[in-house]
């Protein structure tokens, strides 16, 4: 079931004070949008890690153009109907889902916020929803299995060089009863994110005179930070022998991308895979066809949140051919830019069975734990009911294409 504004469990850090976590929870619940949890994160985290999180590639056109894409599309309102109570829960991978809406896989979490990761699942979890845990998650697969026992649970993986320790991690996956894998195809190099550089943040990280300086200006996240501990990449304990410091597993990992991974290399995990798959980084249509060919159950259209190629096209515009190429086959979902619950009526619209969210939940744990977490979703839910009730949409299969105008003020149509 959907969480409401008055279910905000706000779990915090057992050292927060309650005066602490009082303080918090009122900062979190005054935000009444993503941008608005955006601009708490942002002066909450110090620059290095807010732009870590915020930043993309190169010049940032792709990032940018993931939200501007959702704006040139125009909802054409209907009215006079029953909106009284619209419905938005989905079939989502063979199980229900409250909310078209999944939690997309974003790394590292933990420099925002402890153990961030099972902040995330937990929300998700009350909003019914599904999470996904990454590969560079500083919470392992196990602790969040563990510890989110009423959450779907999803497992994102790299190919990395070792694929002995990917396949590793894969079997943990299966293991604890995670009902879904994402295989993350568009990393075979990590992509230039320039705000890193300007930071001096990095890893293996090292301590510059600019970064001691940022991490000085802000003392709640430096307490924060001494209070439970240098995060740890859980997941990557054994990457690289000997070692458990998580710089220099972070480093390894970063340089061990696999290059060389292709199709038939997927096929063989799809065979080895007893669950639902799902392949994330698909922009290109054919890409989607052999997604479906080798027997996946869903296809993620994303750019991973412009962070890889920078002047790739933007998600919701690569949207429309993949969905048309295989619609009829696999579920297509759409990642990057979703910022408000009409972004989610435009995407839907557009064939996108259900949308993943990355950044409003790293910008809401961020701000304020799983109390900020479950904001982040309460927000979007509380914004797509009232986008559908203000478009005369009763439920999410009476969304489709001719609901939408682009920016040459023509009708989408059903095509």
């Amino acid at each position: 079931m959907a969480i409401s504004h008055d279910e905000s469990s706000g779990a915090l850090p057992k050292s927060s004070s309650p005066k602490a976590s009082r303080r918090i929870l009122d900062r979190v619940q005054k935000a009444y949008s993503i941008e608005e949890l955006r601009r708490q994160a942002r002066g909450y985290l110090p620059r290095a890690v807010f732009d870590f999180y915020d930043g993309g590639a190169e010049n940032e056109t792709t990032l940018r153009a993931n939200e501007a894409a959702f704006q040139r599309l125009k909802i054409v309102s209907r009215y006079l109907v029953d909106v009284s109570a619209p419905e938005t829960r989905i079939e989502l991978l063979g199980a229900p889902a409250s909310l078209p809406i999944a939690i997309a896989p974003t790394g590292a979490i933990g420099y925002g916020w402890p153990f961030g990761d099972v902040a995330i699942a937990r929300a998700a979890g009350l909003a019914g929803v599904p999470y996904t845990l990454p590969t560079s998650a500083t919470s392992s697969i196990e602790r969040v299995a563990r510890e989110a026992p009423n959450t779907r649970l999803w497992f994102q993986s790299y190919m990395l060089r070792k694929r002995e320790f990917t396949m590793g991690l894969i079997n943990r996956a299966r293991d604890a009863g995670y009902e879904a894998l994402i295989i993350t195809i568009d990393m075979p190099t990590g992509g230039k994110r320039e705000r890193d550089m300007r930071n001096d943040f990095g890893l293996p990280f090292r301590f510059t005179r600019r970064n001691v300086m940022d991490f000085a200006q802000h003392p709640g996240w430096l307490v924060q930070l001494m209070r439970s501990g240098m995060p740890t990449l859980e997941n990557m304990i054994g990457f690289v022998p000997n070692e458990t410091d998580t710089s220099t597993i972070a480093s390894s990992v970063g340089k061990n991308y696999d290059p060389t991974f292709n199709w038939d290399d997927l096929s063989r995990i799809r065979d080895a895979w007893p669950h639902r798959l799902i392949v994330k980084g698909i922009l290109h249509p054919q890409d989607a066809l052999l997604a479906a060919k080798i027997g996946s159950d869903a296809v993620i259209v994303s750019n991973h949140g412009g962070r890889q190629l920078d002047g790739a096209p933007s998600s919701l515009q690569a949207l429309p051919a993949i969905v048309k190429e295989v619609g009829s086959q696999l579920d297509v979902f759409l990642d990057g830019g979703v910022r408000r619950g009409a972004d989610i009526v435009k995407a839907i619209a557009l064939g996108a069975k259900t949308v993943m969210v990355g950044r409003p939940m790293l910008y809401g744990v961020s701000a304020g734990g799983q109390a900020g977490a479950e904001r982040a979703l309460f927000l979007l839910q509380e914004e797509l009911l009232r986008s559908m009730r203000l478009s005369g949409l009763a439920s999410i299969d009476q969304i489709n294409r001719s609901i939408l105008l682009d920016d040459s003020v023509s009708l989408l149509g059903n095509d």
